[in-house]
């Protein structure tokens, strides 16, 4: 009995001592990421009015309607500008998967905004004066509290209201959400695109693959029947010659390029010295991949056979479709929406896995055209394989993870003779608080490309389904490597190894020894909550992308334009993270409150930076599920609140197990701890029973009120109301006032976290709220949006004008600089943009090919619209009237539009065909033109070389 009690003793001497060193490590780490943080913001609120193509390509760089209002110049004014956004401006500019996403990110701020505050008034006070004697942060957690105290009460009340109001928001939040995605699925905006009426088919019998009538058959069985069935083809040679052929296209754009920059330079030497001009000579190649070997050959003349023979492949390989074998899998066009969600939800055969795969919402552009022929019993296995894989990425991580972390421990780093003299100066607190996390951070962004490659093996069909797949992988990969290997190595280890010695103090080495951990998650968390949202909103990389590479290594019109393209949002890695940061707070909001305090700014940073990223930064016309992430999101929070429910029983345990007296109350509270986790499981299989059903498809009824009164769809539903869809509650929102209005999105959005009489109390004693004028957002008249598209670049002002387009001069000479299309080219788009080489068939509807206006001779527009502020201020002293402006449509427009359900068939079937199908035997070369037509011969040549093949463009 002396030995327990000399060996708990030791036990908290040392969890006492062990702590000292927190208090540095923690406070070093906050200067650290607070000044970092700091620099970071004021560096962006600097370089914000001056980089408007890194900091807001939404202003010009996206279609018209979906473009944010330019933001004034003020270091803040961006600020005030995100706010004045109302709801469904949101969803209308930047989609309903933004939106939710931005929502979840509010809600989670607001539930630890009040988590902060209620635990620091009551759960703080209860752990300073608990009686244990703990040092350092340790004295601000719930180990300090003796197992007896009755102060253990004011954790178990916090904690069982605060799990009540988490599962009441995720009721209305889900509430909202299905909603919202009923009204988004049936708005014009989504349904007239024929995607929306799309389904695709993988692991099509042969029976049916090869028989066009009985296909249709089948599927004419729903409501409205089919209007076109489209089965796949394996195209995989012409695929190759189609690479072949734009790779050979950004060489010879590459090799035209260099030549013109050197040709600008020999004459200007020329004119100077007074000296006649002697062209440049040609840039040789070698037809051999071999290094050295074979033959040098001019490089002009070599890759413009290449592609004229290549071209010349195509056209005879494109002539006879059928020559190409038809795979298992078709795209089904329905006639109407309702049909594509029912045949999604119906079994389509008696055959075991035969047409078990059905994919919604299908995008073209979405499609992975090489997984599209795969066996299902292939498929299957593929998944086994990527399953163990994961697992065993699993281990080797964690040992990674464990391995590298404890290398950089002070601990260790002291058994190095060089520094072992060394003590624990303010230095090494601040390297054992960032670098281990930084370390971490590390590692963690290496997984998603092994895991989205792991995925893509297994024969997923659509990009879109990868990133919805990757959520659940990666985030049970920071919970596990990150929170449970990482964070509670320590702790785990030394409860492992005294208990090793005495099985029997497991639960006594619990209370003293979880709270430790606390340290690292608020490492962690401040390394996330400062300097990663002053990182996110910085965009250095794009910065760097932007206006550093292309100087070294754009070296085409082509490559400049891609470098214009707005970037993207990465759901798949970012959602996990958050709903990680949200496990680490919760589980410690009553062990060490403090964490609620970091946790919120967390939130509230992320979501500030997120709301301006969102709606002047990123580009997501490729992710469009309909705001499916939500849901996952919210599986991932239930398994943070479990996580939570299983530390307060454990700590209970624990608590009883190590008090010397065992009371009544202590038994209680274990009781009250496992009832919340029972309450939690009721409710969670209330949500599965009562949201999932209609969280993914569109239902009947739902579709039914729509094509009753179409007019439902166009207004912006009410979706706090339970009542029905009709034209009752169109007329009253139609005579709705302006306040009452604004008081209606007050409800929307924070309804779901408070009762309604709390928002009419804010709303009375603040009046000013409810001020329609707060959510003016102006937007520019149509003839000014050309405009503000030029103007947008145009942040740095030139001296004068110039003459008009780009020349060979404003390009660097580095030899032949790129060798093929940047890995950001997309070669396999639908229309003619700038950034694919080839022709592609213009839709009916709409030329995508060159705007009306350049047609008629306007050659102030070209197919590739404006690429670099240089060519903005050339085209200055030449602006077109916005009456001409207004007419105009910029190549973002035609590469944002999307098949309409007009469309015709012929142009259906060539929408969802192979890319390679679609590809045409002409090359389009984008060039500089020289402003000495000193390369006029040269590329005359070239299209003669080309056979007729190659158009080459100077504009």
């Amino acid at each position: 009995m002396a030995d327990d009690n000399s060996s708990s003793s030791g036990s908290s001497s040392n969890s006492a001592g062990g702590d000292a060193n927190s208090v540095p490590t923690f406070v070093s780490s906050l200067v650290f990421n607070l000044a970092v943080a700091l620099a970071i913001f004021i560096a962006f609120c600097i370089l914000r009015p001056r980089f408007k193509r890194v900091y807001a390509p939404r202003t010009y760089a996206v279609s018209r309607d979906k473009r944010s209002t330019t933001v004034g110049n003020q270091p803040l004014a961006w600020i005030s500008a995100i706010f004045r956004v109302r709801d469904e401006e949101i969803i209308a500019r930047v989609g309903l998967d933004t939106y939710m996403f931005l929502r979840f990110m509010r809600t989670m701020f607001i539930i630890f905004f009040v988590l902060s505050i209620l635990s620091v008034i009551t759960i703080l006070p209860a752990n300073i004066t608990g009686g244990v004697g703990l040092t350092g942060l340790g004295r601000l957690t719930m180990g300090n509290v003796e197992p007896e105290s009755g102060k253990l009460w004011v954790h178990i009340v916090f904690f069982m209201v605060f799990v009540v109001w988490v599962m009441r928001t995720i009721f209305g939040e889900l509430k909202v959400y299905t909603r919202l995605r009923i009204w988004w699925l049936t708005n014009p905006s989504h349904a007239s695109k024929v995607g929306a009426s799309t389904v695709l088919v993988s692991t099509l019998p042969t029976t049916l693959m090869n028989n066009d009538n009985k296909l249709s058959s089948m599927f004419n069985m729903f409501p409205g029947g089919v209007r076109q069935i489209i089965v796949n083809r394996n195209c995989s040679k012409l695929e190759k010659v189609v690479e072949d052929r734009n790779s050979f296209v950004g060489k010879l754009e590459s090799a035209l390029t260099s030549y013109a920059v050197k040709c600008e330079q020999a004459h200007a030497k020329s004119v100077k010295k007074g000296i006649a001009y002697v062209a440049p000579k040609h840039p040789m190649t070698r037809a051999s991949k071999i290094p050295l070997k074979g033959p040098k050959l001019d490089a002009f003349e070599y890759y413009s056979t290449q592609i004229a023979s290549l071209n010349q492949k195509i056209c005879e390989m494109s002539d006879n479709k059928e020559q190409f074998r038809r795979q298992s899998s078709a795209f089904v066009l329905f006639r109407k929406q309702l049909a594509a969600h029912m045949a999604a939800q119906t079994v389509l055969d008696y055959k075991p896995f035969s047409m078990s795969s059905v994919s919604l919402d299908v995008n073209p552009d979405d499609i992975i055209w090489g997984n599209l022929n795969m066996n299902p019993y292939d498929r299957r296995i593929r998944g086994y394989i990527s399953f163990g894989a994961t697992i065993g990425l699993v281990i080797v991580w964690t040992i990674l993870t464990a391995a590298l972390v404890s290398l950089i421990s002070i601990d260790n780093l002291k058994k190095i003779p060089a520094l072992a003299n060394m003590s624990n100066s303010k230095w090494f607190g601040l390297f054992s608080g960032i670098v281990p996390a930084v370390v971490l951070a590390v590692l963690m962004a290496l997984l998603p490309m092994i895991l989205r490659l792991l995925l893509r093996l297994e024969g997923t069909p659509r990009v879109s389904e990868i990133n919805l797949r990757l959520l659940h992988r990666f985030y049970f990969f920071q919970v596990w490597n990150i929170y449970l290997v990482t964070i509670f190595s320590t702790a785990i280890l030394t409860i492992a190894t005294d208990a090793v010695k005495n099985p029997g103090m497991i639960l006594e080495l619990i209370p003293t020894n979880v709270p430790k951990s606390s340290t690292p998650i608020l490492v962690y968390v401040l390394l996330l909550a400062f300097t990663g949202a002053a990182k996110e909103i910085l965009q250095i990389a794009p910065l760097v992308l932007r206006y550093v590479l292309p100087l070294l290594f754009a070296k085409t019109p082509r490559a400049i334009a891609n470098a214009e393209s707005p970037s993207e949002f990465d759901w798949g890695t970012s959602i996990p993270v958050h709903s990680l940061i949200f496990l680490m707070g919760f589980s410690y909001s009553f062990i060490a409150p403090i964490v609620n305090c970091f946790v919120a700014a967390y939130f509230g940073l992320f979501y500030l930076v997120y709301r301006y990223q969102f709606l002047y930064v990123y580009n997501d016309t490729n992710w469009v599920t309909g705001g499916l992430s939500f849901p996952k999101s919210i599986q991932q929070i239930m398994v943070g609140v479990y996580i939570s429910e299983i530390y307060m029983l454990l700590m209970m345990v624990a608590k009883v197990a190590s008090a010397k007296n065992v009371n009544a109350n202590a038994i209680v509270r274990v009781v009250f701890t496992a009832l919340t986790m029972l309450f939690t499981v009721i409710a969670h299989l209330y949500i599965n029973d009562a949201y999932l059903p209609i969280i993914n498809y569109l239902p009947v009824r739902g579709a039914s009120d729509i094509e009753a009164n179409p007019k439902i769809a166009l207004t912006f539903p009410n979706i706090m109301d339970d009542g029905d869809m009709n034209s009752d509650s169109l007329e009253i929102a139609s005579a709705m006032t302006s306040e009452h209005k604004a008081r209606l999105g007050f409800y929307a959005a924070y309804g779901s976290l408070v009762p309604k009489k709390f928002i009419d109390y804010v709303l009375y004693k603040v009046p000013s709220l409810l001020n329609p004028r707060r959510f003016i957002s102006p937007k520019p008249d149509a003839g000014q949006d050309k405009a503000d598209e030029e103007q947008a670049i145009m942040s740095d002002d030139s001296p004068s004008p110039a003459p008009p387009m780009p020349t060979a001069h404003h390009y660097n000479d580095n030899g032949l600089g790129i060798s093929a299309p940047l890995s950001g080219q997309n070669t396999n788009m639908m229309s003619v943009d700038s950034s694919s080489p080839m022709l592609q068939m213009p839709m009916p509807s709409t030329n995508l090919l060159v705007p009306d206006d350049h047609a008629a001779g306007d050659n102030s527009l070209s197919i590739h619209s404006y690429t670099s502020a240089t060519e903005l201020r050339q085209r200055r002293s030449m602006a077109p009237s916005a009456a001409s402006m207004s007419k105009r449509r910029s190549r973002f427009e035609m590469a944002s539009d999307r098949l309409e359900a007009d469309a015709g068939d012929n142009a259906l079937a060539e929408a969802f065909s192979n890319p390679a199908l679609r590809a045409k035997p002409v090359a389009i070369v984008w060039v500089p033109r020289d402003n000495n037509n000193l390369c006029d011969e040269l590329h005359e040549n070239v299209r003669t070389w080309g056979a007729g093949t190659i158009h080459i463009i100077t504009e």
